[in-house]
């Protein structure tokens, strides 16, 4: 038997009350599907749902699913099947999943399938309890098919940062990364003249104990190193002869 859902209360935030501000550039571009009347329109489509689910503005080849783009350009599956892919792929897992605690995957995950920031420290701690009891697949489902992104989206529509009217988006403000993690990618990191480094290779080198070896002077042998003359060879007592001096 599953835990339900703890209660916490909504604040009211900006995509809950009225808004009569004007639209300008901060307003957000909202792609729809049933308004990609081409594959150029489709292909915007992608990069903006990319964007807003991995957070990545320049998509690598390797965090590309081109399955799902696959199916969504034959129109075999709906707007909301895609985003729920992307969160459920393992790019999202590594990129975000892998990378922070329960409470900071809430947290990054509301901002991105439903627009907006946890209402509380209490909403985090209900969906985490989510996450470690039913697995990651069953929250990406419970956000997704949730009467508030049936409201706010739809089937066909990629989410967006709902109602920004100040402040910097999600994705300035919201790094991927936590505090914890970053500091452990820093720690960890090779830096040119660090003190760590030395100490790390000083570490790493193996020592090699000498063994002490005690030596008695009696039994060592000193070779003869006295000079023999042959016998019956001429001798001088002059320096400059070339006859050897006895």
């Amino acid at each position: 038997m599953s835990i339900p859902l703890l209660e916490y209360n909504p604040a009211s935030q900006n995509q809950r009350v009225a808004g009569y501000e004007v639209p300008s550039e901060d307003t957000p571009y909202i792609y729809r599907l049933e308004d990609a009347i081409d594959d150029t329109d489709l292909t915007d489509l992608i990069w903006a749902s990319y964007r807003q689910v991995f957070s990545e503005h320049v998509i690598l080849k390797s965090n590309r699913q081109s399955n799902l783009e696959s199916q969504l350009r034959n129109r075999a599956i709906t707007g909301r099947d895609f985003i729920r892919g992307l969160a459920k792929s393992e790019t999202y897992r590594r990129l975000v999943v892998e990378t922070n605690s329960n409470y900071r995957v809430v947290e990054l995950t509301l901002k991105r399938l439903l627009g907006r920031a946890p209402y509380s420290k209490d909403e985090e701690i209900a969906w985490s309890i989510k996450i470690a009891t039913l697995g990651w697949d069953h929250f990406v489902d419970a956000l997704i098919d949730s009467d508030e992104y049936e409201q706010a989206f739809g089937e066909n529509t990629v989410p967006y940062q709902r109602r920004r009217y100040k402040d910097r988006p999600f994705n300035l403000v919201t790094p991927r990364y936590g505090d914890y993690w970053r500091d452990k990618l820093e720690t960890g990191r090779y830096k040119w003249g660090a003190i760590e480094n030395f100490l790390e290779m000083a570490r790493s080198t193996p020592i090699e104990t000498v063994q002490p070896v005690s030596v008695n002077t009696a039994n060592i042998q000193i070779p003869d190193m006295t000079r023999s003359v042959p016998q019956n060879t001429p001798v001088s007592i002059s320096t400059p002869a070339s006859f050897p001096l006895r």
